[in-house]
């Protein structure tokens, strides 16, 4: 399987659980500006089931849902997948990978057939326990910060596919 040149934004989270639902919010708001490089889709999954999700596609965009308490609620942070290296273990149980080990897996298994390039925006959020599908004031007064971050990664991702496909023909 070839990579497709194209872009899929996966958007994580759970609809019901506040704050947790943002990175599902931003994926759609993209899917409605309707971009023909870009797949876009919604899951409350994570670790190895996210694999079927990226395969095939030169890039990879994940919004999601941040807890570190290091931030105030509603600041976006942009992450690649070597910032999250000291995270990966390849000990763990099957239902307790994270995305960086479940992108190591996928890697080893079929390098391939995994993006160029992956990338996370995460949003820092006040409340991920409460049952709601409404958000926070405070992470809802911030979700087109989050969509703009998004959108330049997206941006950036095209910049880098126009070169390489300038620097093939070349």
């Amino acid at each position: 399987m070839a990579l497709n040149g194209r872009i899929a934004v996966i958007g994580i989270g759970s609809p019901v659980m506040t704050d947790d639902s943002i990175g599902l919010r931003v994926s759609e708001d993209i899917q409605a500006l309707n971009m023909p490089d870009v797949d876009c889709s919604q899951e409350a999954i994570g670790g190895l089931e996210l694999l079927p999700f990226m395969r095939g596609y030169s890039y990879v965009l994940i919004v999601d849902a941040i807890q570190t308490w290091q931030y105030e609620p509603g600041t976006v942070l942009i992450f690649d997948v070597a910032d999250f290296e000291s995270t990966v273990n390849n000990g763990m149980p099957a239902h307790d990978i994270n995305i960086a080990t479940a992108v190591g897996i996928g890697r080893q298994i079929d390098n391939s057939t995994m993006p160029k390039e992956i990338r996370f925006v995460a949003m820092e959020v006040k409340d991920m326990q409460t049952m709601s599908e409404d958000l926070t004031p405070e992470v809802a007064a911030k979700r087109q910060s989050m969509l703009d971050a998004a959108l330049d990664v997206i941006e950036g991702f095209r910049r880098d596919r126009d070169q390489r496909s300038a620097d093939e023909t070349s």
